[in-house]
């Protein structure tokens, strides 16, 4: 845990040093815990998360959860114990059989929180399962009253799991807490106050942009806005994987890395394991850090939360993040890329119809 300007922070990329973390700031709660997360795993890591949180429960200790049905393993009786001592689970929008099956039912809620007590907030890229136990992520952990904020929005995601009506505008303003803004999004086509957010940032940045995320595949004024800093002598670096685990998504991505490298963007493939984080650095000045994606369907069909923030001390430690990252990539390769197979040009293609889905 490091300290500065009375702000006590920690930062993680390993999951298995943030889950024993986590678990030890759930025992020391003592009015409420909340979580809220894409995927809890239906396997060992899920199951110490779910008996940490009975033993809370029967202390007395408010507990609620809020999981997207897509993308978690487990089924309502998984908690059946926890719900017994007054522990609350919500599954986030179910997945329904309708015309409209696919773009309706990837309106998924992709945040990913933990608060306890108005004072621990816990913002990142990673689930709570076994799944990811070897990639590496980024969460940061802050100790200060931002937890309030984040608690009102955790109550405004679950009362809208409800099914109860909330104004699209109150629900996508910014939150402003002394020198930290988090953003957050819903799905819309029109309206896409993360990719608005993204835009600004990357259209004001004057030396470096870095982006370090698993799925990067950018809609075309993100890629323009991209293209252009680059133009102006801005150093514009991609920190992604090489193999995530999505492997039609690598597919179609790959389609497009050859545009960015012909407009002098550099693109680091991350080698062992999966890369999971999901931060931005601009400047060395601003940083942002959250569940977002740097990709259509992030943008377009997520729930989505960030914060950004210039805390000098923040911004140092993920700045060492993304350089151990960068350790373990290859740069992009384009002379290799042009030589790709025909075949595989032939499936990029058929792909790209279906891009927002992905």
């Amino acid at each position: 845990m490091t300290s500065d300007n009375h702000l006590k922070f920690a930062f993680f990329d390993d999951p298995l040093l943030l889950y024993n973390a986590m678990l030890e700031d759930i025992k020391t709660a003592q009015k409420y815990i909340l979580i809220e997360t894409y995927r809890f795993g239906n396997d060992p890591i899920g199951e110490r998360f779910r008996d940490a949180l009975i033993k809370k429960a029967k202390q007395g200790v408010e507990v609620k959860i809020l999981i997207d049905s897509w993308g978690t393993a487990v089924k309502e009786n998984f908690f059946a114990e926890l719900k017994r001592f007054g522990g609350e689970v919500t599954f986030f929008e179910k997945l329904k059989v309708s015309l409209d099956f696919l773009t309706k039912n990837h309106r998924r809620n992709h945040r990913k929180l933990l608060i306890i007590d108005d004072k621990i907030t816990y913002i990142g890229s990673a689930n709570i399962t076994n799944y990811s136990i070897n990639w590496r992520e980024s969460v940061l952990k802050l100790e200060n009253n931002i937890a309030v904020h984040f608690k009102k929005i955790f109550n405004e995601d679950y009362l809208l799991s409800k099914k109860i009506f909330l104004n699209k505008i109150n629900y996508t303003r910014p939150v402003r807490v002394g020198n930290f803004e988090i953003i957050r999004d819903i799905p819309g086509t029109i309206f896409q106050a993360t990719r608005r957010r993204f835009l600004k940032i990357i259209k004001s940045a004057k030396k470096e942009i870095i982006i370090e995320t698993p799925y990067y595949l950018p809609g075309s004024r993100i890629r323009r806005a991209l293209f252009e800093a680059a133009e102006r002598g801005i150093s514009v670096n991609i920190i992604t994987p090489e193999h995530s685990d999505v492997g039609l998504f690598d597919i179609l991505r790959n389609k497009y890395l050859g545009q960015f490298y012909k407009h002098d963007i550099q693109i680091h493939l991350y080698r062992p394991n999966n890369l999971h984080a999901k931060l931005m650095l601009v400047d060395g000045e601003t940083f942002i850090i959250g569940s977002s994606n740097f990709d259509y369907r992030s943008f377009r069909f997520q729930h989505e939360i960030n914060l950004i923030g210039d805390n000098k001390a923040i911004i140092e430690t993920i700045a060492n993040h993304l350089e151990e990252s960068k350790t373990d990539c290859v740069q992009f390769n384009y002379d290799y890329w042009k030589r790709r197979p025909w075949t595989l040009k032939v499936v990029e293609w058929l792909l790209v119809p279906i891009r927002h889905f992905f």
